[in-house]
């Protein structure tokens, strides 16, 4: 990305965004391209995490979420387990009217020159389908389709994580797994957000949903005519007696104004970055709502494009997943112990982990 703005510069180099190895700006005008590729850290192994297609107002902000994401996958892969750094990539745009297969493929060749220190894969705004594409010119691209050797939508394995850190959550907080019974709200149906419903009925929970997409939200109901459809988010997470809150969309959902109006006892969703900024985990704690760290309950699609890149097994990525009940569990515990936030436990154990690979490398 040519013509660089002062405002870019001074996003990259702020202290609470600093530690990323490398950061590139990417432009190809022949195709419209624009993109920003940040590595955060690959002290585990190559550098792991989606490509985010969005409108960004600006190119500060496309920086910014960039770099706060690739923040988020390093610690996502430590605590899932996985031989792999942070990184993500966002690209400038309204995938509806500007994705193309030229710009696909352009992004493909700036992945490819970093040699491998970035693999990436699907997130907001790509699909398999997008993978395919940019797998044409990088060899580094996870999440294709079955047709072309790829393990396929990974949203299927993120809700199956999410699903499994809303047992753990009910575990240590009401002493049974079981969300029998169990009133639910889900920001954000889509891609992750309608599977998690189906986990959730199958159970017997009470489900509340809501989507900026009206068709979405019909969709779920139709499917499931017991759940309950909400107006937006902001109704949702004022629903009487809601036990669980679960954050499906876009990030920063739990900020000043909806934590001091949350109803839920327990939040446990999908969507990254759901903390706008540092101490809203305190917040939450100071109001006796447990928070299941998000880059730990949403890793099933994560481990599920990793595997890929070994050749996919389904049930193995599964058992991985299903992890997360116990993963979830220990930061509680060391929350409890620590006398801290899960958020800060879920940080420390991922430090550690990441540390430890330096040393001994």
């Amino acid at each position: 990305m040519t013509d660089v703005t002062d405002g870019v510069l001074h996003t990259l180099f702020q202290s609470e965004q600093g530690g990323h190895e490398q950061v590139v700006l990417c432009q190809d005008r022949a195709s419209g391209l624009k993109a920003v590729i940040a590595i955060h850290s690959t002290a585990l192994g190559p550098a792991l995490g989606g490509t985010r297609f969005y409108p960004y107002a600006t190119e500060e902000e496309a920086v910014a979420d960039a770099l706060n994401l690739a923040r988020g996958m390093s610690y996502k892969n430590a605590m899932a387990g996985l031989d792999h750094g942070g990184g993500k990539a966002v690209i400038i745009g309204d995938p509806d009217r500007d994705k193309t297969e030229e710009l696909l493929l352009a992004y493909g060749r700036f992945v490819a020159s970093l040699g491998g220190r970035y693999v990436t894969a699907c997130d907001v705004g790509t699909y398999v389908a997008d993978m395919d594409v940019v797998a044409r010119e990088c060899r580094w691209t996870t999440g294709r389709s079955p047709e072309n050797g790829g393990a396929g939508d990974s949203s299927v394995l993120t809700a199956f994580g999410v699903y499994q850190g809303m047992r753990a959550s009910a575990q240590h907080l009401w002493g049974d797994p079981s969300l029998r019974g169990r009133r639910v709200g889900i920001a954000g149906v889509g891609k992750v957000g309608h599977h998690l419903v189906e986990h959730l009925v199958s159970e017997g929970a009470e489900v509340f949903v809501t989507d900026v997409r009206e068709d979405a939200v019909r969709r779920i109901t139709e499917r499931h005519p017991g759940v309950g459809a909400v107006a937006d988010t902001e109704a949702l997470i004022r629903v009487e007696n809601l036990d669980i809150y679960a954050p499906c969309a876009l990030g920063g959902a739990l900020n000043d104004d909806s934590v001091p109006v949350l109803t839920a006892k327990v939040v446990c969703g999908a969507a990254n970055n759901q903390l706008a900024h540092p101490g809203v985990e305190k917040d939450l704690a100071d109001r006796g709502i447990l928070y299941a760290p998000d880059y730990v309950v949403n890793a099933g699609g994560v481990i599920q494009v990793a595997d890929e890149l070994h050749g996919f097994d389904f049930e193995r990525c599964k058992a991985k997943a299903a992890k997360i009940y116990d993963t979830t569990l220990a930061i509680f515990a060391r929350a409890k112990t620590d006398g801290i936030p899960p958020a800060a436990a879920a940080d420390r154990i991922a430090e550690q982990r990441m540390a430890e690979a330096r040393r001994a490398g």
